[in-house]
């Protein structure tokens, strides 16, 4: 390529984010990464240079976003593509979790993507190209883990307003694709990433096991590489023709799969009754 894209990453203090970041350099590519804590950017990364570009950015504040992507134009140009990767994990059962816990977690894993996208597609509609990445999980495609009601429902929102979104931008040449992670081993499991209910009730036994599953085994041996989904994301941001779904590890595939098939059995055992409301002549 004789002229790089430039790149917007949200969440690229650690884990996929950062990876995603220096992978990116390493290529000659131009980033733009964005932290709540420029500083650790800046320790993880390295100082300004003309290919990298550390923002300070509160994902749940429209103005501080709006300042970030007008930042980014203003020092590269463009956007090219923009990644929504920032978010943290809250788990708890829907009973414990206070109204301030689940906000929390809408407001960062939800409004602040929109708070991007809503920023950013201006200038990509005027350009006529782009790629939005939506990074979800596969906890958004399938819910059924006790204490993870509200870690899933935020990725459900990503994944049902991405579907749309790839319809709205598609007029204007502009990419989207909405991202199905499985369990890669970042540091989205450790402490700092991750949050438990300030309040936890002891009848729900079930959600405390899922939970503890989760922060002392998953944590440390999930069996994805983020080096190689990094590499991934950006052999997608290469295609003509990306997907709009695109799910990303095996254990999203089998995950995926298991609920693909309930639903076609739950069709299937009550085709009768569910299709008995129409009116009939």
């Amino acid at each position: 390529m004789s002229t790089k894209k430039v790149w917007f990453i949200t969440g690229a203090s650690k884990g996929l984010g950062l990876i995603l970041t220096k992978k990116l350099l390493l290529e000659g590519y131009n980033v733009a990464s964005t932290s709540r804590d420029k500083q650790s950017l800046i320790n993880e990364i390295g100082e300004e240079n003309e290919n990298f570009l550390p923002i300070e950015m509160d994902l749940t504040n429209n103005q501080n976003v709006k300042q970030a992507i007008e930042t980014t134009i203003n020092y590269f140009g463009r956007i090219d593509v923009l990644v929504n990767n920032a978010g943290y994990s809250q788990i708890g059962t829907l009973e414990e979790l206070s109204e301030a816990e689940v906000e929390n977690n809408f407001k960062v894993n939800v409004f602040g993507s929109l708070n991007v996208i809503r920023n950013a597609s201006p200038h990509l509609r005027k350009q006529k190209s782009g790629h939005i990445f939506n990074i979800a999980s596969i906890g958004g495609y399938t819910g059924n883990f006790a204490g993870f009601g509200i870690y899933c429902s935020t990725k459900f929102a990503v994944a049902g307003f991405t579907e749309a979104l790839a319809e709205e931008l598609k007029p204007f040449g502009v990419h989207t694709t909405l991202v199905y992670p499985g369990y890669f081993r970042t540091n989205f499991l450790s402490q700092g990433s991750v949050k438990t209910p300030a309040n936890p009730i002891d009848d729900y036994k079930t959600a405390r096991e899922m939970e503890q599953a989760h922060l002392k085994e998953i944590n440390g041996n999930q069996p994805n590489d983020p080096e190689k989904g990094a590499e991934v994301l950006i052999t997608l941001s290469e295609q003509k023709h990306p997907p709009v779904h695109f799910f990303m590890g095996e254990d999203a595939y089998h995950y995926a799969n298991l609920k693909i098939d309930t639903i076609q059995q739950a069709l299937k055992e009550n085709i009768n009754l569910g299709t008995s409301t129409a009116f009939k002549n």
